[in-house]
């Protein structure tokens, strides 16, 4: 029997907008069809100036800009994000940036259920997910609801060409990383697959173009497709060990999410690869490499990405709280969780070694980071 004798699918209610100019352009269009007068307008801090943009593009649909997204979206964010909304009136939400920005409008929409625009900056995915997340008294959790799932998604390539590469980097491997969980997830199916190693194909592509010219608006726009289908694989399938790894890392102990889910993917996959046979043959494939850990790691530093956990500012002293932490509720995975073989990847992660799949399948050390 094949893998994919027995799955399900659902389809996802969004509608996607990709074309340079369109965050000014057709987010309009977009607020238009679904009938909205009263837009908030959210972002980052970083991204106020592209939120402006927008917001002057939408004339009065916009009723206010809210520049209030946080990294891991602390609860005291969210309320008051949800109050901005209620108090200017809103009957929408624009978000625009990464994974803060977006999930931050996802808050809004769990708490009021107003309808969610997002125009992505960077290649978190999160656009094309029902996911959302919420920090509060150092943990962070997450849950799925279709209210959440953005209704129409406008991809613009010409917002992300401001992305620092060292950023590119770790944003475009944050995407890998949901293509590579949904690869292996237990309710994966032949569509999932089909764009899961599609969107890696792409992304790890125009990452190498980037590389080179950073400025290549081509390979920007083939950043942000692979972005779009790794997001939308992830968004039908389970999340495993590595997601589950930064969410403990990044709500616990405050580290960066897109860095730290770059710093990790290698080793979680040498971890996962003995039991994941079809997943590592699609990476293969979409990679052109005999050895996916090693590949994902090099591509990553190629484009000045942080190489350990230490350099994200992780304690050696957290990695067995961490590794508690993460195993202290089950999820699934293709191998078993266990303290131990969390504790090999943490501590690997944190020491910076090239990860190799041994015959049990744990990371071990060939070399040291730099040699």
């Amino acid at each position: 029997m094949t893998p994919y004798a027995d799955f399900s699918y659902e389809t996802r209610p969004v509608r996607v907008v990709f074309r340079p100019g369109a965050s000014v352009t057709a987010t309009p269009e977009e607020a238009e069809r679904l009938g909205l007068r009263r837009l908030l307008v959210l972002s980052g801090s970083r991204g106020e100036s592209g939120a402006r943009a927008v917001a002057g593009g939408l004339g009065d649909r916009c009723v206010a800009v809210h520049p209030g997204a946080r990294m891991h979206v602390p609860a005291e964010a969210a309320d008051h994000a949800v109050a901005a909304a209620r108090a200017a009136g809103a009957d929408g939400c624009v978000a625009i940036g990464g994974g803060s920005a977006i999930g931050l409008g996802k808050m809004i929409a769990l708490r009021t259920r107003l309808p969610l625009i997002a125009v992505p900056s960077t290649y978190s995915g999160s656009e094309m997910t029902p996911v959302w997340g919420l920090t509060e008294h150092g943990v962070k959790r997450t849950g799925r609801d279709p209210l959440v799932q953005p209704r129409s998604v406008v991809y613009d390539p010409e917002l992300t060409l401001s992305l620092p590469l060292p950023l590119t980097a770790t944003s475009g491997v944050n995407a890998l990383a949901h293509a590579v969980e949904a690869l292996y997830a237990p309710d994966t199916s032949p569509l999932v697959a089909l764009m899961a190693e599609e969107g890696v194909r792409a992304m790890a592509g125009a990452l190498r173009s980037l590389a080179a010219g950073p400025e290549d608006l081509d390979a920007r726009c083939r950043a942000l497709y692979g972005a779009w289908l790794c997001g939308a694989a992830l968004g039908a399938t389970t999340m495993g060990l590595h997601h589950k790894l930064c969410h403990v890392l990044g709500g616990t102990f405050g580290l960066p999410h897109a860095e730290t889910h770059t710093v990790l993917l290698p080793y979680v996959l040498a971890l996962n690869a003995p039991a994941a046979p079809e997943a590592v043959a699609a990476l293969r494939r979409a990679l052109d490499t005999d050895d996916v850990p090693r590949a994902l790691r090099e591509l990553a530093g190629s484009l000045g990405a942080p190489r350990s956990l230490a350099e994200l500012g992780l304690e050696q002293d957290d990695l067995a709280a961490a590794a508690a932490e993460v195993t202290g509720q089950p999820y699934p995975n293709p191998r078993p969780v266990t303290a131990d073989a969390v504790l090999g990847v943490l501590t690997a992660a944190y020491e910076g070694r090239e990860p190799e799949t041994s015959g049990a399948g744990h990371p071990r050390t060939v070399k040291e980071s730099g040699s």
